[in-house]
């Protein structure tokens, strides 16, 4: 391994070509590693890549970043015009939608030239003096990397506790702020998950802690304010693998949740909001196969749950009931129909429902008067209900938006069925909505099954059989990829771009069997759905087949790994982002996050039946000796959802193996992790990267 260094140093300096020479590709030393498993052997010869503290690894990280700036060079001048103009859409003095909670109105708001918001609040109305309770501008100076989340403010409206991440890992510090005079008390927990609930006596504080090797949340803490940590009490732990916890509190505020979740399985514990010593009392006890999840208004729990429902249904129980045993019937199970959550109201009931791959907000007086639907004009779209803490209020607050409409914000009134517009966000420059044309079409997989497709134009650039199209996809943890709005997609769409979602399954778009229909045993289905799609947009011309372009991210980098070997001449470019490629080694390895708790995803490779399955599609391991699309794949170091070195050495493997001349490229991020680079302006530049690459291929150069 000593000779690495010397050889990647190399690699570094003759990377540095000049404007009118093609700099040669980094090729990564191979030092192959014999993996076993079942009898089997899989060579690894990047295998060395994962040697996080390697100053050979991090310098042929150098090297590939250093490789992909030089290819990217012609680009440049576009990635900056890019760039320009994808800030240049994003409302300078933005500020969110204020949130009545307690007495006070909380808001967040930008500055101008600022990179992140400040979390304020005003008594009483929106006329009273503002307090601005965290200045994420100034709390970032000095960070390459920062993030600022889970603010949770005590009951008595005194005290903030929030967490911040300056790495990119997802190991969050907690802290505490006194919101009448600005300063922080003395404590901070380290290695914990961002978030947590307060007691109803303004002085205890319910946090978790994750275990700091595969940053599972396992253990929930209370603290005492202005006690030292070390004093803290383990209130729970969970010593099942498989299992990742949360905490909350009830709409009605009376009951704190531990929320201890699987992919097919729950257990909520709960405790008295104003009894923080008390013991926690488990609802319904944990079985495999049946999943719930509870709220809680005065007098009763109302429960989601797919007990006896494929598509889950709604039941309620008493207080002091819990158990399946004492759940009785609200809202039955609909074949048709998908119950993907509710939200409890004093006098309302309001389901999210799916039908036909569309989301519907159906609201349900208690009094059993007439329920009714809140209905939306575009033919796709994405709605989501969000938080209203007070319960007895009229008004329902949702998020709408589509793909040629940008994100706005309604309050409905439940009782006069009337809508008011709250907010609707600004896109800066010329834009008009008439401009766009988005369909609603279907794709047929082979074995017959009709995949939905949300797709989005201008309509004075396009000319059927003519337009470059990119194809976006995900199809996994059951995770829906509905129709929003995000303006750097203008900067495509207005240079002649289709852009189009596939959904496939794996997601629920379609319902629970959705699903099912793309995960462990069924993962193929989310592959050759999104392939049929790519093929569907060719033949009915809304893409030009010379200039078929894939993204996803994360589980649906996989999916950009598995396409492409399986359909490589189908595509002109891919953009992998933080994608999870080498799935049967990761998933074999319980010493780095998430592998234990998603055997339920993608199956336990232990097995033999899930390893032979898995090893049948993971993309690093079906790398093949063929010709590849143009391939950019962004990561970054400090990812603790996809380690960096999946994507490094998959781009290695593809280099070494690949029959053709296109582009391969690597860019790592060296300060984030798997959200890429943080800052509501600094996040773009990557965009800028991914839109300059996807252009330039379609030989659109400015």
């Amino acid at each position: 391994m000593r000779t690495l260094l010397a050889m990647v140093m190399i690699m570094v300096s003759t990377n540095v070509a000049r404007a009118d020479e093609v700099p040669e590709p980094p090729m990564a030393p191979k030092v192959p590693e014999t993996l076993v498993a079942h009898g089997h052997e899989r060579v690894d010869e990047y295998y060395w890549l994962r040697e996080r503290e390697n100053p050979d690894v991090i310098a042929y990280l150098a090297a590939e970043n250093a490789y992909a700036e030089a290819m990217l060079a012609p680009t440049a001048a576009l990635q900056e015009t890019l760039f320009d103009e994808i800030v240049g859409r994003i409302e300078q003095d933005d500020a969110s939608v204020p949130v009545l909670d307690r007495g006070y109105w909380y808001y967040t708001r930008y500055v101008e030239g600022g990179e992140y918001p400040l979390h304020c609040r005003r008594p009483e109305t929106m006329d009273g003096p503002e307090e601005i309770m965290f200045d994420g501008n100034a709390m970032a100076a000095g960070h390459g990397f920062f993030s600022l989340r889970g603010v949770e403010v005590s009951s008595d409206g005194r005290t903030a506790a929030y967490a911040i991440d300056t790495v990119g890992r997802r190991q969050y510090t907690i802290r505490f702020r006194d919101l009448e005079t600005g300063e922080d008390h003395a404590e901070a927990i380290a290695n914990v998950s961002p978030g947590g609930v307060w007691a109803e006596d303004g002085r205890t504080f319910f946090y978790l802690r994750k275990d700091p090797q595969t940053l599972r949340s396992h253990q929930v803490w209370r603290h005492t304010l202005d006690t030292d940590p070390d004093r803290d009490v383990l209130v729970y732990e969970e010593a099942d693998e498989t299992f990742n916890l949360s905490i909350g509190k009830t709409k009605s505020r009376e009951f704190l949740m531990i929320h201890a979740s699987q992919t097919v399985s729950d257990e909520v514990r709960v405790l008295p909001a104003d009894a923080p010593d008390g013991e926690w009392r488990v609802l319904q006890p944990r079985e495999r196969n049946l999943e719930y999840s509870v709220d809680h208004m005065p007098g009763r729990w109302v429960v989601r749950t797919n007990h006896e429902a494929e598509n889950f249904r709604l039941v309620t129980c008493p207080d002091e009931a819990g158990a399946k045993e004492t759940w009785r019937p609200l809202v039955p199970h609909r074949d048709d129909v998908f119950l993907a959550g509710f939200q409890l109201f004093g006098d309302h009931l309001v389901l999210a429902e799916r039908r036909d791959g569309l989301t519907r907000l159906r609201v349900r007086p208690w009094s059993g008067a007439p329920d009714h639907e809140v209905t939306f004009d575009d033919p796709t779209y994405s709605v989501r209900m969000m938080r209203v803490p007070e319960l007895d209020t009229p008004v329902l607050r949702y998020r709408y938006s589509s793909l040629t409409t940008p994100t706005t914000v309604y309050d409905h009134d439940m009782e006069t069925r009337e809508r008011r517009l709250m907010k609707r966000q600004d896109v800066v420059g010329e834009f008009d909505p008439a401009w766009y044309r988005a369909e609603y079409v279907h794709a047929t997989a082979p074995d017959g099954t009709p995949v939905p497709i949300s797709l989005v134009y201008r309509k004075d650039r396009f000319a059927r059989g003519s337009n470059p199209c990119l194809l976006y996809g995900y199809g996994s943890y059951g995770a829906s990829m509905d129709a929003s709005f995000r303006s750097w997609r203008l900067s495509l769409l207005d240079r002649g771009f289709v852009f189009a979602i596939a959904h496939v399954r794996g997601g629920q778009e379609m319902g629970r069997r959705w699903y099912e229909d793309g995960k462990l045993l069924n993962k193929k289905n989310t592959f050759t759905d999104f392939i049929a799609c790519g093929r569907h947009l060719t033949e009915t011309g809304h893409a030009d087949p010379e200039r078929l372009y894939a993204m996803g991210g994360s589980a649906g980098g996989l999916l950009m790994g598995a396409v492409m070997n399986m359909a490589p001449d189908l595509w002109h470019g891919v953009v992998a982002q933080v994608p999870f490629v080498d799935v049967v080694t990761t998933m074999l390895d319980t010493s780095i996050p998430l592998t234990t708790f998603e055997w339920d995803e993608w199956g336990d490779p232990r097995q033999k039946t899930y390893y032979e399955y898995m090893l049948s599609y993971s993309p690093y391991d079906q790398v093949a000796r063929q010709d590849y699309p143009h391939v950019l794949v962004m990561t970054g170091l400090h990812d603790s959802q996809v380690q960096y070195w999946e994507p490094a050495k998959w781009v290695a493997r593809l280099r070494d193996r690949k029959t053709d001349d296109d582009m391969v490229l690597l860019v790592t991020n060296m300060e984030a992790g798997h959200g890429g680079a943080s800052g509501r302006f600094r996040a773009h530049r990557e965009t800028a990267i991914e839109c300059a690459f996807l252009l330039s291929l379609a030989g659109i150069e400015r």
